[in-house]
C-alpha cells in the first residue's frame, strides 16, 4: 500500500504537539501505513487521512484535575454537572485535547495495557472474519487525571478524535452504580461515514456505530482515586442488544481476570464464526460456551422464538437467542412496573413517533428499555433516532438537547437528573423501575433516593386510543411478585402480545394496498406493449397513488382488528399514524417490494 503524504500541521493547530512527541507520532503512522515508494502505481484504498486519533494525543486530552479531586466520591465518568448550564456543554466545535491543559506523561496501568494492546498482531485474512461480526473491542479506563480515556482498541481501529471521546464517556456510567461489581448496557453514537475500507477501518454501513460496554468498579488502593474503574467495549455495526450482551456477559468477567491474553482468544473465536447471514440459525462457539443465535432476516423483522421450541420453559435466553431482540435478563417487565397500567399508551406513542424520555437509574436500565421500544415498533422502520444511552458529552447534545420541541421518533435513555430539567418541555417521560409507595408514618418513599422522576409514566398530550388486555396486565402484575421464569414468560407475552398489536395495526393499510396492485389484465396489457417494443410501459408495473381518503373508506368497510375504544378513536388515531414519518418509510417498503416481483415476473418472458 503506498504511504500517503500526511502533514500534522492539516490537522492540528500549532502548539498542538510537543517536541517529544514526533517521534511517537511518527511510529504510530508508521504502523498505520505500509512502506511504499511508489504511490502512483497502487490502488489500494487509503485510510482517510481526516482526523487520526494517535495513542500520543493522548497525554494532551485531559480533564480539569481540580474539579475531580473535589470528589468525595469516585464518579465513574465524569463530576456532577447537574448545576452546569447548558451554554456550557454545548461546543461541538472543541475538544478536550483543544481546552484543557496538558499535563505530564506518567508511566501507569493504562501504559502498560496500551502496549500489551500494541503488541497484539492479526493477519489480514483473520482481520477480515473478525469484521464481518465487530469493529474492535474497546478498552477504556478512568484516568485521575484525563477523565475516561480509550487505551486501545483490538483489533486496530482508527477512531476520530471525536468518536474515541464520545466512546469514552458512554462507556461509563454518569452516575454511582455500586461500590463493588460490574454492569453491562449499550449505547449509540454518530460516526464519521467512511467510504473506502482498509484493514484500519471499515467503510460505514450506516452513520452510527453500537456499543456494547461491560462497565467494572472495584477497589483499589495502590490507585489515587481508591477505585479501578474500566470498561470493555464491543463496537459493532449489528444492532444485535441481545446477542451482544450475552457475548458480554461471558467475555468481560474472562477479560477482568486474565487480561489481554483472553482479548486475543475472543477475537479468534469471532473468526471462527459462520457469516452473520440474514434469516440463518447459527451454532456459535464462544469461550467454551455453545450458543444457538437466530439472525434476523432485516433490521425491521421482528424475530420470535421458532416452533422447534415447544414449551417455554425449554427457552432460556442465555442460550437460544434473538440476535435484534432486547436483552431478557434481567426480565423487562422489571423496568416498567411501575407504568404497567400505562404499556398500551406508551406502545400507541411508539408507533406514532412520538419523542419519549426514558429516565432510568443505570444505563442498563435505559438501554435495555430503548431496544425493547425499538423491538415493538417492527416490523414498521425505525423512522426516528434512537440513543439506549445519552450523556450530557454526546457530540449530539446540542442537536438532540434544545428549547425546541423533540424530534419525532426520538427515544432517549438517560440517567443524569440534569436532564429532568433540560427535558421538561417533553411531552412524555417513562421513568423506569418499581415504585414503592411512601411510608405512611415517616411520609418517605425510598423512590425519592433517586434523583429525577418517580418512576412511572408522565404524559402532557396523549390519551389512549386502544382498550387494554385486562387478562394480560393481571398476568403481568403476578409475575412481578412471581419466580425468575415466571417474569421471563410474562416479558415473553408481553413481546407477543405489542408485536401482534403492530401487526394488527398495518391490516387495514394491507388491504387497502391489494386494491391498488395491477390487475392480471393491467398487467397483461402492459406485457402486450412491451412486447411492440414500447418498453417505456414497464413503470407502469408499480403501485397506483396511494389516497387517505380511499383507505379511509376501506377502513369503515372492513374495520380494524385492533379493540380501539371507539370508531371515533380508530379514525383519530390513523388520522394521526398517516401523517408520522414512520408511515411513510412503510409505504416506499412496499412499494419497493411490489415493483420488484412485478418486474420480476414480467421480466421472465421478455
Amino acid at each position: 500500500m503506498p504511504r500517503p503524504i500526511l502533514r500534522l500541521d492539516d490537522h492540528y493547530d500549532d502548539g498542538e504537539f510537543e517536541g517529544g512527541d514526533l517521534g511517537t507520532a511518527s511510529s504510530v503512522l508508521s504502523s498505520i501505513y505500509s512502506s511504499s515508494s511508489n504511490a502512483s502505481s497502487s490502488s489500494s484504498p487509503q485510510t482517510p487521512k481526516k482526523g487520526f486519533a494517535l495513542p500520543a494525543l493522548r497525554k494532551h486530552v485531559s480533564r480539569r484535575k481540580s474539579s475531580l479531586d473535589q470528589l468525595q466520591i469516585p464518579s465513574p465518568s465524569s463530576p456532577d454537572l447537574t448545576s452546569t448550564k447548558i451554554a456550557k456543554l454545548g461546543r461541538p466545535q472543541l475538544t478536550r485535547s483543544a481546552t484543557l491543559p496538558k499535563v505530564p506523561h506518567v508511566q501507569n496501568r493504562s501504559d502498560k495495557l496500551r502496549a500489551e494492546l500494541e503488541a497484539l498482531e492479526v493477519d489480514s485474512a483473520l482481520l477480515e472474519k473478525i469484521r464481518r461480526w465487530i469493529l474492535g473491542i474497546a478498552i477504556v479506563n478512568f484516568d485521575i487525571d484525563e477523565g475516561p480515556m480509550v487505551d486501545g482498541v483490538f483489533p486496530p481501529l482508527v477512531l476520530f478524535p471525536k468518536e474515541s471521546e464520545n466512546i469514552a464517556f458512554s462507556s461509563f456510567p454518569d452516575s454511582l452504580q455500586f461500590d463493588q461489581g460490574f454492569q453491562i448496557h449499550s449505547f449509540r453514537i454518530r460516526g464519521e461515514k467512511i467510504a473506502v475500507s482498509s484493514e484500519k477501518r471499515p467503510a460505514s454501513i450506516d452513520e452510527f456505530i453500537y456499543g456494547f460496554s461491560y462497565f467494572t468498579q472495584k477497589r483499589d488502593s495502590s490507585l489515587k482515586r481508591g477505585y479501578e474503574q474500566r470498561s470493555v467495549v464491543i463496537l459493532t455495526s449489528h444492532p444485535y442488544p441481545a446477542f451482544f450482551t450475552v457475548i458480554l456477559s461471558i467475555f468481560g468477567p474472562m477479560f477482568q481476570e486474565h487480561g489481554t491474553p483472553m482479548l486475543e482468544a475472543a477475537c479468534h473465536n469471532m473468526a471462527m464464526w459462520p457469516d452473520p447471514t440474514p434469516g440463518t440459525l447459527l451454532e456459535i462457539g464462544f469461550l467454551g460456551t455453545v450458543l444457538q443465535v437466530e439472525i434476523p432476516h432485516s433490521g425491521d423483522d421482528a424475530q420470535q422464538i421458532r416452533a422447534t421450541i415447544s414449551k417455554k420453559n425449554d427457552f432460556d435466553p442465555k442460550l437460544h437467542i434473538l440476535a435484534s431482540a432486547p436483552p431478557f435478563n434481567p426480565p423487562p417487565i422489571l423496568l416498567f412496573e411501575a407504568s404497567l397500567s400505562h404499556l398500551w399508551s406508551i406502545w400507541e406513542c411508539v408507533v406514532l413517533c412520538e419523542p419519549i424520555l426514558l429516565f432510568g437509574a443505570s444505563p442498563a436500565q435505559t438501554s435495555q428499555a430503548a431496544w425493547w421500544f425499538r423491538d415493538l415498533l417492527r416490523p414498521i422502520p425505525l423512522a426516528g433516532d434512537i440513543r439506549p444511552y445519552f450523556t450530557i458529552h454526546d457530540t449530539d447534545h446540542t442537536l438532540l438537547i434544545n428549547k425546541l420541541p423533540p424530534k419525532p421518533g426520538l427515544i432517549l435513555g438517560v440517567t443524569n437528573p440534569y436532564f429532568n430539567r433540560s427535558c421538561s418541555h417533553w411531552p412524555h417521560i417513562l421513568s423506569l423501575g418499581r415504585y414503592i409507595p411512601p411510608n405512611t408514618a415517616t411520609k418517605t418513599s425510598s423512590t425519592t433516593a433517586t434523583p429525577g422522576p418517580p418512576p412511572g409514566w408522565t404524559t402532557k398530550l396523549h390519551k389512549r386510543y386502544i382498550s387494554k388486555d385486562r387478562a394480560l396486565l393481571k398476568q403481568l402484575e403476578d409475575a412481578c411478585r412471581g419466580s425468575e421464569q415466571q417474569k421471563i414468560e410474562a416479558s415473553l407475552a408481553l413481546r407477543l402480545h405489542f408485536c401482534s398489536r403492530t401487526n394488527e395495526l398495518l391490516i387495514p393499510l394491507t388491504r387497502y394496498l391489494h386494491t391498488l396492485i395491477p390487475t392480471p389484465t393491467e398487467i397483461a396489457q402492459i406485457e402486450r406493449n412491451m412486447g411492440k417494443g414500447d418498453a417505456s410501459t414497464k413503470s407502469s408495473l408499480r403501485l397506483k397513488p396511494f389516497h387517505s381518503a380511499n383507505f379511509f373508506v376501506s377502513l369503515k368497510s372492513h374495520g380494524s382488528t385492533l379493540p380501539f375504544r371507539s370508531s371515533s378513536k380508530r379514525l383519530e388515531f390513523y388520522e394521526r399514524w398517516l401523517k408520522t414519518p414512520a408511515f411513510g418509510l412503510w409505504l416506499a417498503q412496499q412499494e419497493t417490494i411490489v415493483q420488484d416481483v412485478l418486474h420480476d415476473n414480467v421480466g421472465r418472458k421478455f
